[in-house]
């Protein structure tokens, strides 16, 4: 079992690089503007009543800021958050350990965690619904039930796969919030703030180029704008521009549209080994030499968003789209509208 706790408060900026680049107020976090007007009335309401804040839940692509927020809503509230995950809390005992040492307000922030165990989930259901937890003592018939109280506190449940969540647990949050890809202005404004906080020289066009390529994700565009600085530095006196952030990105076969090697070979996969599909998952990661969740949760909902991908009852399938992107002809004819 791991986990490890962070105090708000105390997160200097020049402790580590990933922490230094994410906002630590909801003002200062750009887009997701419904979700952060959401938490912010659950937040000054929990505060009014001196409450804990209610369970909430995020989900969405990775990258989107799922963990960001975590952080921001415990220090908006003022509290300590324990970061977990849950392929992290292999037995019960990991969780009964994680929850007792818990105080009144804090936050236990559970990453993937679609990912706990049946038997994990149950010790968790009654200490997010009744603050209590159940220990059985003893084997046996001389085996007894002891239920421990619990301070009120808050559990933060991020996930990629919102569908693979129990029923029980999901209808166990206050609040869910699904996080969306974000927009080529709300990016450049992410990259040109890391820009600063990382002393790098930038302009408008050098910020808005490395946001078009980042998928719409925030951590992926501090990834690339840490490559675009290296390459500056070594090669441009390191100031970034357009035609430099172009440059770089190309040299790390990022195209204009934010597709890496492995988008590249997993459409170039369905087209010219599979005839464009219908093909099954586990098939083109076979095909690609990748892990077929990794191809699902990471680079196949950008592809979706896209419209180079279908998903059909009988697999995967390259659009017409696709095929242009990748300079092949042919394709699906396009769909013919209904009548009816």
């Amino acid at each position: 079992m791991t986990d490890r706790s962070i105090t708000p408060q105390a997160l200097p900026e020049d402790k580590n690089l990933d922490n230094s680049l994410r906002p630590q107020r909801l003002k200062d976090y750009p887009g997701q503007d419904r979700v952060k007007e959401n938490l912010a009335i659950l937040i000054d309401a929990a505060k009014k009543r001196g409450e804990a804040i209610d369970h909430l839940l995020l989900y969405g692509p990775p990258g989107l800021g799922k963990t960001s927020l975590s952080l921001i809503v415990a220090h908006e509230m003022g509290v300590n958050i324990k970061i977990t995950s849950g392929p992290a809390i292999e037995r019960p005992g990991d969780l009964a350990a994680i929850l007792t040492n818990l105080r009144k307000g804090d936050i236990l922030f559970v990453d993937e965690i679609h990912r706990l165990g049946k038997v994990v989930e149950e010790v968790l259901y009654p200490g997010m619904e009744d603050f209590a937890l159940d220990i059985v003592v003893g084997k046996g018939p001389t085996a007894k039930s002891i239920r421990l109280k619990l301070p009120r506190f808050t559990v933060i449940g991020a996930t990629t796969r919102f569908a693979m969540l129990s029923n029980p647990l999901r209808d166990r949050f206050g609040a869910v919030f699904r996080l969306d890809y974000y927009d080529l202005p709300t990016l450049t404004t992410i990259v040109q703030r890391s820009a600063s906080i990382l002393k790098v020289e930038i302009d408008e066009t050098g910020a808005t180029e490395i946001a078009r390529r980042a998928r719409g994700t925030p951590r992926i565009a501090n990834r690339l704008l840490r490559r675009v600085r290296d390459f500056a530095q070594v090669r441009a006196e390191g100031h970034i521009s357009a035609s430099v952030a172009r440059d770089a990105l190309d040299l790390l076969a990022v195209d204009p549209l934010g597709l890496d090697e492995i988008d590249r070979r997993v459409l170039a996969a369905i087209i010219d080994k599979f005839d464009g599909g219908p093909v099954g998952l586990d098939t083109i990661a076979a095909a690609v030499g990748e892990d077929a969740d990794t191809i699902m949760d990471v680079y196949e909902p950008y592809l979706l968003q896209l419209g180079f991908l279908d998903r059909t009852p009988r697999g995967r399938t390259a659009t017409r789209l696709a095929y242009s992107h990748l300079g092949r002809n042919g394709g699906p004819p396009p769909q013919q509208p209904s009548l009816l």
